[in-house]
């Protein structure tokens, strides 16, 4: 991969694209106590039209979302007081945040740095150095995962229910927080009842863009929605594996 590409410093601050002018520009907060790295992000960000609020450290990362709801996060994992994966896991226990995409962009890169951000509840996970290019591109595919609507019917099997115009999962009359691609997953399945998906046919259906997402990606989201409607996610009655196949969302006996 290539490294960052760091333009003259006089460019970092240049104007956003003309073509927002218009309309509202999402806005994206950027956890980064790296000056540099920050206003590199800064600058491509801006320049593909969104808005762009860098906070040197997580201690009011939350609190500030709560006031000004940004469209998506990226969040360094080393960076000074609450990290990056503290941060991560407090907006997803946050009801309000929760739906919100993250994606770390961070130095911490072996595959198992990957799959706990993942498993957090990150929406993808960018090593560094990374390709500014690259960083937009994910940004905008990670994005587009939401733009196409959701079907309107709520939907309920055994204890759950979910309601898509609310963006909502109820197990047990609990109201469950999810992230938005959890979510999205949850309800294909719940729409599909009995039919087998493999990883790819589920990247393909629900994630849109699979460029930058693999396989192992839907088996660490799969977990995460177990744990959520699951009664004993060990021994799942609901959203079941077929072996070397897929996998099955089954109405319970």
């Amino acid at each position: 991969m290539k490294g960052p590409e760091f333009p003259h410093r006089t460019a970092l601050f240049a104007r956003p694209s003309a073509r927002y002018n218009s309309c509202v520009k999402p806005t994206i907060f950027v956890v980064e106590d790296d000056p540099d790295i920050s206003r590199l992000v800064r600058h491509h960000l801006e320049s593909a039209g969104f808005g762009v609020k860098v906070f040197p450290s997580g201690g009011t990362v939350v609190a500030e979302s709560e006031r000004q709801r940004p469209a998506l996060f990226v969040l360094d994992i080393m960076v000074p007081g609450k990290d990056g994966l503290e941060l991560c896991r407090q907006i997803r226990q946050t009801p309000a945040l929760a739906p919100i995409p993250v994606i770390f962009l961070t130095a911490k890169n072996s595959e198992a740095d990957r799959i706990l951000g993942l498993e957090l509840g990150a929406d993808d996970y960018i090593p560094k150095p990374f390709s500014p290019r690259e960083l937009v591109a994910r940004v905008k595919a990670v994005l587009r995962r939401f733009e196409r609507p959701l079907p309107q019917t709520p939907v309920k099997i055994g204890d759950i229910e979910i309601d898509p115009g609310a963006m909502t999962l109820t197990v047990s009359g609990a109201v469950i927080p999810t992230t938005a691609t959890e979510f999205r997953l949850l309800d294909y399945f719940v729409r599909h009842l009995g039919r087998v998906f493999t990883r790819d046919q589920l990247l393909d259906s629900v994630w849109r863009d699979t460029a930058f997402v693999t396989p192992r990606s839907v088996d660490v989201y799969v977990r995460r929605i177990r744990e959520k409607i699951e009664p004993d996610p060990e021994n799942p009655r609901y959203l079941r594996t077929v072996r070397g196949a897929g996998y099955r969302f089954e109405a319970p006996k």
